[in-house]
């Protein structure tokens, strides 16, 4: 299931501040690129990404501003800072399978997507995936890399380009994945 957060602004392009263009189709195709996809869209790819995690189970993926997941963040993992994507594992089974709930900063993405030279849905589509993993048991602060080789694997899989782990790898070069830690309990990063 996708929510929308109903404080986020989902076609922020009457404030963006986009490179000039001599052509009117290339801000359209920029401001285009930075639109939140449609449901149906990001239903499609959840689902995709799920059975490729082979994580079964509700998923329920917040799109939100920096500022909701910063108190979030602050809540569940003691950081007082807006973050990407948080991943919070369901504590307890019931009768209904829910796998657990993701919440993702728009606004956060759309930077990320801007840097990295992709539209907003690929990031959304990463950060959907990466969070998947978190809900699926995996921990990149603490596996010694198994998931980021198998984000690698399913990011060929499901056609999308480099992932976060990567991305922090190369600002932290150099530093211990394992010195890293993440508290055990509550949502992951």
């Amino acid at each position: 299931m996708i929510l929308l957060d109903p404080d986020l602004d989902p076609d922020p392009s009457s404030r963006m501040q986009l490179p000039q263009r001599k052509t009117g189709s290339g801000r359209t195709a920029a401001l285009r690129n930075q639109r939140i996809p449609n449901r149906r869209t990001l239903v499609t790819f959840l689902r995709a990404a799920q059975a490729a995690v082979r994580l079964r189970g509700q998923v329920t993926v917040l799109l939100t501003t920096d500022a909701a997941i910063q108190r979030l963040n602050r809540q569940f993992r003691g950081k007082n800072k807006a973050t990407d994507v948080l991943s919070f594992p369901a504590a307890v089974p019931g009768p209904v399978k829910i796998a657990g709930d993701l919440a993702i900063s728009i606004p956060m993405a759309r930077r990320q997507a801007e840097e990295c030279g992709h539209a907003l849905r690929v990031e959304i589509k990463i950060l959907m995936l990466h969070g998947l993993l978190h809900l699926a048991g995996y921990d990149h602060e603490a596996d010694a890399g198994e998931m980021a080789r198998r984000e690698q694997r399913l990011r060929a899989k499901l056609r999308l380009p480099h992932g976060l782990i990567e991305r922090t790898i190369g600002e932290t070069a150099g530093a211990n994945p394992r010195s890293l830690k993440a508290p055990r309990k509550g949502p992951r990063p």
